[in-house]
């Protein structure tokens, strides 16, 4: 049997949402060994109470439960305030990967999964989402960067456009300050997977969703984008310069 990461938790709390309690015991266990505190809901209702009486660093949230379904609760927990998600969904389920992307999550997991690999994706998930000395991430360390109208401070994680603070996830906000920090070059879905999410392979789609919500906070007019630029044949490239100069 594999074993757990450990001492890498540091008292972060996290709640596990699976009306499976053969999963949620195994994913509790690992969570545990590895230093977080951790909470469980074995529905929708349940995790929204959780959440509400004590607010978690992270969720790791089943996208099918009974009655209220992981997107809900995404949604409703959203609407509490920011928090990181990491959906679980069935393997070769797409269109549910891109549903719960769509609705804010930060990671997903496909079952049948790797305890271990779920563990190691929550500390990397929470590190991205740790404010001030943090030197992890893009744009980590290298100040506040601005361009365009917008603003990212990697140590504060906080995003500005035109004065009004921006309400994005985790991932968004790294891919935002990503773009910030590379102004006028083309990246392949590929290298924003590798240098945004740290992944060296995975769904290319999570790519397309974040880069299409990144787009609907940043831009004028998302479906005539001109900051967050498609690169037909390549992937994207952030053109603050035909806003500038416009």
């Amino acid at each position: 049997m594999e074993q757990p990461p450990t001492g890498g938790g540091a008292g972060a709390r996290v709640l596990v949402v699976d009306d499976d309690p053969t999963v949620a015991e195994i994913v509790t266990g690992y969570l545990d060994r590895a230093g977080y505190v951790v909470d469980r809901a074995g529905d929708g209702p349940d995790a929204l109470a959780r959440a509400a009486a004590h607010r978690p660093d992270l969720v790791v949230l089943d996208l099918m439960l009974p009655g209220m379904d992981g997107l809900e609760v995404c949604r409703r927990m959203r609407g509490q305030g920011p928090v990181p998600v990491i959906m679980l969904t069935a393997r070769g389920d797409e269109d549910d990967r891109i549903l719960g992307l769509e609705v804010g999550a930060d990671d997903y997991v496909t079952k049948p999964f790797s305890p271990r690999e779920l563990v190691l994706r929550v500390g990397s998930v929470l590190r991205r989402a740790r404010p001030a000395g943090d030197a992890s991430g893009p744009g980590a360390g290298s100040g506040v960067l601005r361009a365009a109208g917008l603003t990212a401070d990697p140590e504060a994680r906080r995003a500005v456009k035109n004065g009004a603070e921006l309400a994005l996830t985790v991932r968004e906000f790294d891919l935002l300050a990503f773009f910030l920090a590379h102004p006028g070059r083309a990246f392949a879905r590929e290298e924003l997977m590798r240098e945004v999410w740290g992944w060296d392979f995975g769904d290319l789609s999570t790519v397309t969703v974040h880069v299409r919500r990144l787009r609907g906070k940043v831009e004028d007019d998302p479906a005539r984008p001109r900051l967050i630029r498609t690169v037909w044949g390549v992937g994207y490239r952030f053109d603050p310069a035909t806003t500038e100069e416009g």
